[in-house]
């Protein structure tokens, strides 16, 4: 079975997961504080980050969720989340790099090195005007989501793909930490709602990271 490296709130990791849970790929949890620097972490992965598949009857490692997610896509047939046609297909990506790219930057990072660094590592406060401008901007990706579900039945199309999995991931860590205001996004609330009921989605909403707190409404699919 896989090992999969990673921490609750690893929206990269939890990328993969969801991944994996559509595709019915049965794996462990290894928890890994990528903080730390634990030398044996850094010995399967120099670059210190999480996520990270081993398979060590196999003999394999695979680093950074983009390459595991492509490498799940080619050896794994059931449930295709790159799909389509070539155009299609290159959507996917388009948004898959959006989310882990823009969305991560501008909301998630900002977000986790606040309320979660801070109080864990560095036992801060977090800043109120770094938090208020990641939450102005989730409202800005908040509105890109709205005119696309307003135009597709998912994300990238007519289909579930690997874009609303890695959007899925990257706004349930700053839903839980706060980030997200949903009022007035009522397409975006009913994908996400949608999605928060899948089986591959209810083992994510149930995990907790130490003495940070999610909002009341985090885990329910009708919010």
């Amino acid at each position: 079975m896989w090992q999969l490296y990673q921490f609750p709130l690893c929206p990269f990791s939890r990328k993969v997961r969801l991944l994996m849970g559509e595709k019915g790929v049965g794996y462990e949890l290894v928890r890994e504080s990528p903080w730390m620097q634990r030398d044996e972490f850094l010995d399967i992965n120099p670059a210190g980050r999480t996520p990270v598949m081993v398979h060590s009857e196999r003999g394999t490692k695979l680093v950074d969720s983009a390459a595991i997610c492509e490498y799940l896509e080619e050896t794994v047939d059931k449930n295709p989340m790159i799909n389509g046609t070539a155009e299609g297909r290159a959507e996917i990506r388009r948004l898959v790099a959006w989310f882990d790219e823009q969305f991560y930057g501008d909301v998630v990072a900002p977000l986790m090195h606040e309320r979660m660094h801070k109080r864990i590592i560095h036992r801060q406060p977090p800043d109120g005007r770094v938090l208020r401008e990641a939450m102005k901007l989730a409202n800005n990706h908040l509105d890109y989501i709205d005119y696309l579900i307003d135009h597709r039945s998912w994300l990238a199309g007519a289909t579930l793909s690997l874009a609303d999995l890695t959007a899925a991931a990257h706004i349930s860590v700053a839903d839980y930490l706060g980030g997200i205001d949903w009022q007035g996004h009522e397409q975006a609330k009913g994908w996400y709602s949608v999605f928060k009921s899948r089986p591959s989605f209810r083992p994510l909403l149930s995990e907790r990271m130490e003495v940070i707190v999610p909002p009341s409404h985090y885990e329910k699919p009708d919010f």
